[in-house]
């Protein structure tokens, strides 16, 4: 399997298992830029079609050989994921996200995936979003299981429906004071526990601009990858990860430097205390370039 950095994941496109481009997206190379792709049985598919949506990842996996593209599944529940992890060829996949994400059904998944070797993106999108004890329950359940853990995800529309609350396209999450406040929490949560969180989905997929506002906010706000529901935003989160000279000139001044602490263009840089940061930045220069 091909074990990566959640900075390698990019833009990642969703497409339910019963796509007539399924085979051409992961086998065929149909978007040479993207560089993983998250394959659904869940939200994106009706229930009836469950059955054509296993055989259809079987059918797959029978010709599916591995490339550079990362391939996850989205099983629909705990009984489905059973069922996937039977299926001949299931090792071919790099992991899997795994939905509803909860108290109640934490350890059944991690008991399920054991004996595994899958990257893992535990998708949190229930009640436990609005509840700090929840969530810090959560975070020591997945730092018992942290080794194939790629990053940590929020449901964004799942927390909206919780709400009752619906953005338009102009709106960032982080305008509204009860989702800013909600995800002020999860990120400071799990991000200081030592894991990535992905930013959301932004589901007006013909509004160009509000897409690169959306990342931009999730780069100022700490949260990298970015799940996309139509094949021409590949482009646009991978030329937004780039790196500008700037910030690449400095995180390699601090990444090498032999002080604890120095000035740096009149900020105080501190070596360790940057440290995770600088890394980030390097890695992204060396997977998106520099502008």
């Amino acid at each position: 399997m091909n074990k990566f950095t959640y900075i390698e994941l990019g833009a990642t496109l969703f497409i339910p298992a019963i796509h007539r481009n399924l085979e051409a997206v992961v086998c065929d190379d149909k978007y040479p830029a993207l560089k993983s792709v998250l394959i659904d049985t869940e939200d994106g598919i009706k229930s009836e079609s469950l059955d054509i949506a296993l055989e259809s990842i079987e059918k797959l996996l029978k010709i599916y050989e591995k490339k550079k593209l990362a391939v996850f599944i989205r099983p629909r529940n705990i009984e489905v994921l059973e069922k996937i992890l039977k299926i001949e060829n299931i090792d071919k996949v790099d992991g899997f996200i795994l939905p509803k994400f909860s108290l109640k059904n934490a350890q059944n998944y991690f008991d399920l995936l054991k004996d595994n070797d899958f990257l893992i993106m535990p998708s949190i999108e229930g009640k436990e979003l609005f509840n700090q004890n929840s969530l810090n329950e959560l975070r020591d359940i997945l730092l018992r299981n942290a080794e194939n853990i790629l990053l940590v995800r929020f449901g964004l529309e799942d927390m909206l429906r919780q709400l009752k609350m619906k953005r338009s396209c102009s709106d960032s999450i982080f305008d509204f004071s009860a989702t800013s406040y909600v995800l002020g929490g999860f990120i400071s949560i799990f991000k200081s526990a030592g894991f990535a969180v992905s930013g959301g989905v932004y589901p007006c997929f013909k509004d160009d601009e509000g897409f690169l506002k959306d990342i931009k906010r999730d780069l100022k706000e700490g949260l990298f990858s970015k799940t996309i529901i139509h094949p021409h935003q590949i482009k646009l989160t991978n030329e937004h990860y780039k790196v500008t000279q700037e910030e690449l000139r400095e995180a390699l001044e601090i990444s090498n430097s032999n002080k604890a602490v120095f000035n740096q263009n009149d900020k105080m840089a501190e070596v360790l205390t940057m440290k995770g940061q600088v890394e980030e930045v390097i890695l992204r220069a060396e997977v998106y370039g520099v502008v």
